[in-house]
């Protein structure tokens, strides 16, 4: 006769348990296997996984604290829809975190570490070149990932992580457009060139300017998305899109023509 387990055991198994169904629901939903939106169930997911629905059970409510899933009432577990609005505040926190990075690492990297972050560089323009965005999308999560690691700073690696996590619901949706995907995998050259050649300033800026491009672009092919192929004239979305192209083109002309500037905050 099998003798009961001691009730601090039980609990770190059964901890260890709920941390494993955690990651792989996790991992499914940053993987896009769960748009955002859809319904979890409870007991689809426990017979899937092959334990009760305890550990999913608590799983759910370590993914809601992680800011992933919403727990409505009397309706169930959701994937959370990241509203444009909360996406907006999220870049704009990144983008003060990653110019910080910029310059850390410009000011202190190994010939291991650029090595390493030129072969990324590398696999997303072969991304572009296949248009597979899919691929790039994760190249793209890898690449910041490791910039921030590489930094040296595990508080803000924790804390970037996290915000990464609930920007990656809203991002999926609009990396899936190709045209998006050059402009990104150039400024992510740029970045490493500074990087490389251990311009703080310029690293700094390069990477502070890159989220703030990637936010403008998210904006953007948000509004694409739900505009559609409506006239302009009945869709004063589209309008607003593309008058915004236009007036970003018209300042990077005159950029060209003054010379680099210092990014103004």
């Amino acid at each position: 006769m099998n003798a009961a387990l001691h009730p601090t055991i039980a609990q770190l198994q059964n901890s260890s348990l709920t941390t494993v169904v955690q990651q792989e629901i996790e991992r499914a939903i940053l993987a896009g296997e769960y748009e955002p939106g859809s319904k979890l169930i409870e007991a689809t997911l426990a017979e899937k996984m092959g334990v009760s629905r305890g550990p999913v059970r608590e799983a759910f409510r370590m993914l809601e604290e992680a800011g992933l899933v919403r727990n409505e009432k009397n309706r169930g577990v959701f994937v959370r829809d990241i509203p444009i609005e909360e996406a907006i505040e999220i870049f704009d926190l990144r983008a003060a975190m990653d110019e910080l990075v910029g310059r850390r690492l410009a000011e202190n990297n190994t010939p291991a570490q650029i090595k390493e972050l030129k072969g990324l560089v590398d696999s997303m323009e072969k991304a572009v070149k296949d248009e597979d965005p899919h691929t790039y999308h994760l190249l793209n999560l890898t690449f910041h990932d490791r910039l921030v690691e590489m930094a040296g700073n595990r508080k803000l690696t924790d804390i970037y992580r996290k915000l990464i996590k609930e920007l990656s619901l809203f991002r999926r949706l609009n990396l899936a457009n190709g045209w998006l995907m050059p402009m990104s995998a150039s400024e992510h050259r740029q970045i490493v060139k500074a990087i490389a050649a251990g311009d703080a300033d310029a690293a700094g800026r390069a990477m502070f300017q890159h989220v703030i491009e990637s936010k403008e672009r998210t904006i953007e092919n948000d509004l694409r998305r739900h505009a559609g192929p409506a006239d302009p004239a009945a869709n004063p979305s589209v309008e607003l899109v593309s008058g915004a192209t236009g007036a970003r083109k018209d300042k990077d002309k005159k950029k060209d023509k003054e010379g680099p500037s210092r990014v103004k905050r």
